[in-house]
């Protein structure tokens, strides 16, 4: 009697055991469902972020593709103008068109004479091809103090507004164009030479394109 006592206790400790062995099993198997449920959509995730990167990359490389066409476009068309003060520059995701005051006006005058007119019809010619490219004219002088204008940010203000008053009357869409005066702010030369002063006596125009989309992407990309 006390063999069979003793065997159905082990029996019924076997059979706990064996009940609480298998609720353990349960529970990792849904645990080990819920991981690979939570990898699959982890993977997903991992699969469509790494599709926009690659969609980003691929816009990317167009902007950057359109803005080395157009340099090379500006540089054909301003090529009579090569060695009279225009210079053409790809440089951090921008272009720049830079001519010098001695083309563009005569001094101490904000009226474009006939020389730049005819540099900036060529460059509105490109301009006009490129339509979603945005536009920025800025206007750089020497330090020495204008005579006809109150100061050198006047100047430079009212240069960059006739720049892009004349690009308006070249067809590019008014939209586009920003003007900008920076004085002697933002000199490139030694103020204090003849040649340096030259350098800084100039127009810069800024290509810029329009990002607003690739960025909103980027944005949703996270």
């Amino acid at each position: 009697m006390a063999e069979t006592e003793k065997a159905n206790s082990e029996a019924n400790e076997m059979a706990a055991k064996n009940t609480d062995l298998q609720k353990q099993v349960d529970n990792l198997t849904k645990a080990n469902q819920q991981l690979n449920t939570e990898f699959s959509q982890y993977r997903a995730g991992c699969e469509a972020t790494g599709k926009r990167l690659k969609d980003l990359q691929a816009e990317l490389n167009e902007v950057v593709d359109v803005l080395e066409q157009v340099e090379k476009r500006i540089e054909e068309g301003m090529a009579d103008f090569e060695n009279k003060g225009v210079n053409v520059e790809y440089r951090e995701g921008l272009v720049y068109v830079s001519m010098e005051d001695q083309l563009m006006y005569k001094a101490n005058s904000a009226t474009v004479q006939e020389a730049g007119k005819k540099a900036l019809a060529n460059l509105a010619k490109v301009l006009n091809e490129y339509p979603k490219l945005q536009v920025i004219v800025v206007g750089h002088t020497d330090d020495r103090q204008s005579k006809k204008s109150s100061d050198n940010w006047t100047l430079s203000t009212e240069r960059a507004n006739g720049v892009v008053r004349f690009l308006r009357d070249n067809n590019v869409d008014p939209a586009r164009l920003t003007a900008a005066g920076k004085g002697k702010y933002s000199p490139l030369g030694d103020n204090t030479t003849e040649e340096g002063r030259a350098q800084n006596r100039r127009t810069e125009i800024i290509l810029n394109p329009d990002m607003s989309a690739l960025l909103e992407n980027a944005r949703s990309a996270k």
